[in-house]
């Protein structure tokens, strides 16, 4: 697979946890939102991830209902939205399986995500499940190949 270009972005679902590292904490899950806003990286993403990264956005970081609407406004906007039409029961908590279900939908190439039970699949229908550092190890030997 190459590295993702604005004509032909890698697909991935970005796990809420690093949304929310990218905005709290930088470092790497920032580089991977860079990417993203770059457009080497399509985020995929279904309501109900839409709706918890909402909901953590808004407790983590208190918005006005303008600044709100702004952020759903860009994530319509940015984000290929799926509508999963099947229920997953891969590993224990449901909230990794919605985003299973999410990346399924999408056919993504990637699951970006810090948490450990989504990580310990590796992989789940041809979709690599890494951790920011991987990935961005990943694009960065693709990119030089």
């Amino acid at each position: 697979m190459n590295t993702g270009t604005a004509e032909n972005p890698v697909k991935v679902v970005l796990d809420t946890n690093i949304f929310i590292s990218a905005l709290v904490y930088g470092g790497i899950p920032e580089k991977v939102l860079r990417m993203v806003l770059t457009k080497e990286l399509q985020v995929v993403i279904s309501p109900v991830l839409q709706a918890e990264l909402t909901d953590i956005i808004t407790k983590k970081f208190p918005l006005s209902l303008s600044d709100m609407y702004l952020l759903k406004e860009e994530m319509e906007k940015s984000f290929i939205i799926v509508n999963p039409h099947m229920d997953l029961y891969v590993v224990r908590d449901s909230d990794d399986n919605r985003v299973l279900e999410a990346a399924v939908e999408g056919d993504c190439d990637f699951i970006i995500t810090g948490d450990q039970d989504l990580l310990e699949l590796k992989e789940y229908r041809k979709i690599k499940i890494v951790t920011p550092v991987q990935f961005l190890e990943a694009s960065n030997s693709r990119s030089h190949a």
